[in-house]
């Protein structure tokens, strides 16, 4: 997926929210934006969205020096969602359908994101979720694939939303290995955020190597793209996942909400809708990971 004009201002308040979030002054903060827009000035729009914002929040670390901006966002919002564990873990045992509930609530907890939406309500965001029909519901081909794959490969994304997974992991037979981000980016999980969320007791966690929001798979690790290039079926979640794998084929399942106008015209739905899509075969899929020898 392209890079878009309307993403310019979500770059720029990004970098202005992750500089503040590290305490940088005035001066650092306009320093910061100055070199974000000569990024904008020069970075080609064939670029996808998170190889900008990569670079992005690079410039953020390098002026502040602070390697983490959002580490206690995101221990703020992993303590928010362990205190749901509970009833999350309630509503799956009481659901008909236990399976597609916890899809259901990982999409919920697909609300908490520092990038395009830095302001949410868990509880009632959960009750949304469960009464609002899916705008793309693929849930059937997903549950089939889950119901018989011997390993699924889970694609992280936010701090926080990591419990949800966990509630989803937890309803999964299949062995998990839950792959997180290498490095610090945005308020995106590593391996650290999803054992604080108890994701270790019920998955293999893995990094992927890359300090990138979404996968890229050119700058992960030799590890991981082995891992992706032999995992039955993945599942990637938010925006970013979507962004950087949506042309990966159809072993790909995505569990979103679209909460930007750029993914909503994308996907063909409105801001706010519930996603679960699977990818198509039309893109390069694995095919193309072969012929570049990942």
């Amino acid at each position: 997926m392209r890079t878009y004009l309307e993403c310019y201002p979500c770059f720029l308040r990004q970098a202005l929210d992750g500089a503040r979030l590290a305490g940088a002054d005035e001066q650092q903060q306009r320093d910061i934006l100055e070199r974000v827009l000569d990024l904008l000035k020069s970075a080609p729009l064939t670029l996808v969205p998170p190889a900008i914002g990569q670079r992005v929040h690079g410039i953020v670390r390098d002026e502040t020096g602070v390697p983490d901006p959002y580490q206690a966002v995101k221990e703020r919002s992993t303590r928010e969602a362990l205190a749901l564990y509970p009833w999350l873990r309630g509503i799956v045992a009481e659901a008909d359908d236990g399976l597609e509930t916890a899809v259901r609530l990982s999409i919920a907890g697909n609300i908490i994101d520092m990038g395009p939406n830095p302001t949410y309500d868990l509880r009632d965001e959960v009750k949304r979720v469960l009464k609002e029909p899916l705008a793309i519901d693929d849930s059937g081909a997903l549950g089939d694939s889950l119901r018989d794959a011997r390993t699924v490969l889970y694609l992280a994304d936010n701090a926080g939303e990591t419990v949800f997974d966990r509630v989803l992991i937890e309803a999964i037979e299949a062995r998990v290995i839950y792959a997180v981000k290498g490095h610090p980016i945005i308020n995106d999980a590593t391996a650290e955020d999803a054992r604080a969320a108890g994701v270790g007791q019920v998955a293999e966690v893995m990094n992927n190597g890359s300090d990138s929001p979404g996968t890229l798979l050119e700058g992960c690790s030799d590890e991981f793209r082995r891992t992706y290039q032999e995992a039955e079926i993945i599942i990637g979640k938010g925006q970013a996942n979507y962004e950087t794998l949506g042309e990966e084929g159809s072993r790909i399942f995505f569990l979103l909400q679209t909460k930007c106008p750029v993914i909503a015209r994308d996907v063909g739905k409105p801001v706010g809708s519930l996603i679960v899509h699977q990818g198509q075969d039309n893109g390069p899929g694995r095919g193309y990971e072969k012929e570049r020898g990942l």
